[in-house]
């Protein structure tokens, strides 16, 4: 039996779920497709609080990481296919993820000064 194009197209996503190893997505039609975390790399560098962060794009046709700049499609995950981001790619945004989480939190002050 072939899969058409258009049967990939009506699978939509509707609920993600990351662990340290794997990510799983829930579609709309009932399956459930897995794939190894060590095939998306910006997703395996992010904490499980950047991983829990995200939200569906393109009526479910696809997942995005805001946090992570990660983009994932339903379509890719079927037909089994790791991040295509080039080395290079990735390296610069390792440099840039990386130093970011180096840099100390901003927060916001009330005005009020504490004494410790």
């Amino acid at each position: 039996m072939n899969t058409s194009i258009t049967e990939l197209q009506a699978a939509n996503a509707q609920h993600v779920v990351v662990t340290d190893d794997s990510l799983t997505v829930d579609l709309i039609d009932g399956r459930t497709i897995s794939a190894p975390l060590g095939w998306y790399p910006r997703l395996l560098h992010g904490t499980p609080e950047e991983r829990s962060k995200w939200r569906l794009i393109g009526a479910g046709e696809g997942i995005h990481w805001p946090d992570l700049d990660e983009d994932i499609s339903v379509e890719n995950l079927l037909a089994g296919k790791p991040s295509g981001e080039s080395q290079h790619s990735f390296k610069r945004w390792l440099e840039d993820y990386t130093a970011r989480s180096k840099q100390p939190e901003a927060y916001e002050t009330s005005g009020v000064e504490t004494v410790a």
